[in-house]
């Protein structure tokens, strides 16, 4: 009986698995982001500030860091984004220099200073209290650094016309250069940016909350923005609840039959 209930549960998890492929839910999707916590940057990432001077990445890990994947002419999701990005910084009372700071890159290679300057002017004018300036700074770079930034951290992204198709998230990385946390999405309370700072100082990694909304909600490339995965969500439940049923039946004790 307990082999048949282990065939049976890893035949329901290998099905659910081999469906979530076919509807797209892949590991490896074409947009999106697979997490690679407990990786290392590549030590040899350069990136441009708004002086249009060349710096390492690497070098400037001395502190719990969030990295931004941006590009700055986008007309979907990175307006909002930023724009939460701003609201967290405003609303956080960890200190954003010191305690932490946020890295916008650009990974769009055409991209140059002048955005960079422009957007950083425009986004730090929404942070009303006093800040360190250098706790959150815009960046461009060149097609090889971007690919190996991109590739390093997970994020997937697709050219359509002039623009991309992408998703968002912060990337939180230590001051040695590890992936500790992904904050996915374009909204972010204070509470997970300072778990995330934490953790990111202590060398800890893992998932937050915002993982399991990334589930929940998938990026719909046409319209610009997360959708509730009614199909996903609604196949999981249904999942769950048929291999309960199922050891409910199986488990349930025979009734002796009495003459």
């Amino acid at each position: 009986m307990k082999n048949l209930i282990l065939t049976l549960l890893i035949f329901m998890i290998a099905f659910s698995i081999s469906a979530q492929r076919g509807q797209g839910y892949a590991p490896e999707p074409e947009i999106g982001i697979v997490e690679k916590l407990d990786e290392y940057l590549p030590e040899d990432i350069y990136i441009i500030n708004t002086d249009g001077q060349r710096e390492r990445l690497f070098d400037m890990l001395d502190k719990p860091t969030a990295i931004a994947i941006v590009y700055y002419r986008c007309p979907g999701i990175c307006s909002p984004f930023m724009t939460s990005v701003a609201e967290v910084v405003q609303n956080s009372n960890m200190v954003i220099g010191e305690e932490y700071q946020i890295l916008n890159i650009s990974f769009d290679p055409t991209e140059g200073t002048n955005l960079s300057r422009a957007n950083q002017n425009s986004y730090h004018m929404l942070i009303d209290k006093d800040f360190d300036p250098d706790g959150w700074r815009f960046f461009t770079t060149d097609s090889l650094n971007s690919r190996k930034l991109t590739d390093a951290v997970g994020f997937k992204y697709k050219r359509q016309g002039l623009d991309f198709l992408h998703t968002s998230a912060l990337i939180f990385v230590s001051d040695e250069g590890k992936i500790t946390r992904y904050l996915h999405g374009t909204y972010f309370l204070a509470m997970d940016l300072k778990l995330a700072v934490v953790e990111t100082a202590e060398g800890k990694s893992g998932p937050s909350l915002s993982r399991l909304l990334s589930y929940c909600y998938s990026y719909d490339p046409a319209g610009q923005a997360y959708v509730f995965n009614v199909t996903r969500v609604a196949g999981s439940i249904i999942l769950f609840f048929a291999v309960v049923i199922f050891l409910v039946l199986v488990l349930k004790p025979k009734r002796k039959v009495t003459n």
